[in-house]
């Protein structure tokens, strides 16, 4: 039996990686890694000639403007790769049949919520990055009426530039660093995100029509960027001192909001995942980042 093809769009990104690091562990599958000079997502033509060529059965779209507070300068870049881009992916796998699964943000809520927020709550977002997140949704979903759309939250990983490793960075640096204090949400270890989506992958294989829509994922808990901080400091042994600040303290160019907190619960009952907490997952981050510190 000739194995699917999974093409992983932003293969270069950390949870792009974090497909590549698995790539051994699911050897009935056949993956397409595209960074941006592989598969330019915003031509039409490029992706039409590679879907042709390639004739990838799934899409994961990890591509994307992930400056926040750049995309407030840059917003007709964010609004060409979170939207417009989506929508060319999505209906390039409407066209061949092929399973689209895109990868969205918590930024697409206004913080102003006091529980977790649900897919079927309000969106509102308070950033431009926000905004081209939202429109990348809606035209998921209007290109392609099957399309899965995961939600998620604070990614980082031991690959590129994330919160974690600019953490360890500074503390090592550092004699004191001041961290906001009144943003909460959950931390996403990539990795897990990325396991979390094959299983979804082999459940909607095997069943004859997959449960399309919104879906929201991050690791279990609740903390702030501050608690985040001191987390990585208690694990390293870092001598730093964590001050938490309001986000009055630290102004950027793009709002973010106080509360991005995600219930998970659709994504746990549809697929039966079982969700590692934030704290778990972060230490298991932090030993794979010491073992191999050049990632």
């Amino acid at each position: 039996m000739t194995p699917k093809k999974i093409l992983v769009t932003g293969a270069n990104g950390q949870l792009g990686k974090e497909f590549r690091a698995i790539v051994e562990r699911y050897p009935h599958y056949k993956f397409l890694f595209a960074g941006h000079a592989d598969l330019a997502i915003e031509d039409a033509n490029a992706i039409e000639a590679y879907f042709n060529a390639q004739l990838p059965s799934i899409c994961i779209n990890c591509a994307a403007y992930t400056a926040v507070d750049k995309a407030e300068m840059e917003k007709e870049q964010a609004i060409k790769t979170n939207a417009e881009a989506v929508g060319l992916l999505a209906s390039a796998c409407n066209k061949s049949k092929a399973q689209f699964i895109h990868i969205s943000t918590d930024y697409v809520f206004d913080g102003n919520s006091s529980t977790p927020y649900i897919e079927e709550d309000k969106t509102d977002p308070v950033n431009h990055y926000g905004l081209s997140k939202l429109k990348g949704e809606h035209l998921a979903i209007q290109k392609n009426a099957d399309a899965i759309i995961i939600r998620t939250s604070w990614v980082y990983s031991e690959y590129g530039n994330n919160f974690v490793k600019t953490m360890m960075r500074l503390m090592k640096d550092r004699d004191s660093i001041n961290v906001v204090n009144d943003q909460v949400g959950s931390p996403t270890y990539a990795a897990d995100l990325a396991e979390a989506i094959m299983k979804i992958i082999q459940i909607t294989t095997e069943s004859e029509k997959a449960p399309s829509g919104v879906y929201h994922y991050s690791n279990e808990g609740s903390i702030s960027w501050y608690e985040f901080a001191v987390a990585i400091k208690e694990w390293t042994g870092s001598n730093c001192k964590v001050n938490p600040i309001p986000s009055s303290q630290y102004p950027t160019p793009a709002r973010r909001p106080h509360y991005s907190l995600l219930n998970k619960s659709k994504i746990k009952s549809t697929y039966g995942l079982n969700i590692p907490h934030w704290r778990e997952s972060l230490v298991r981050c932090l030993k794979r980042i010491q073992s191999a510190p050049n990632l």
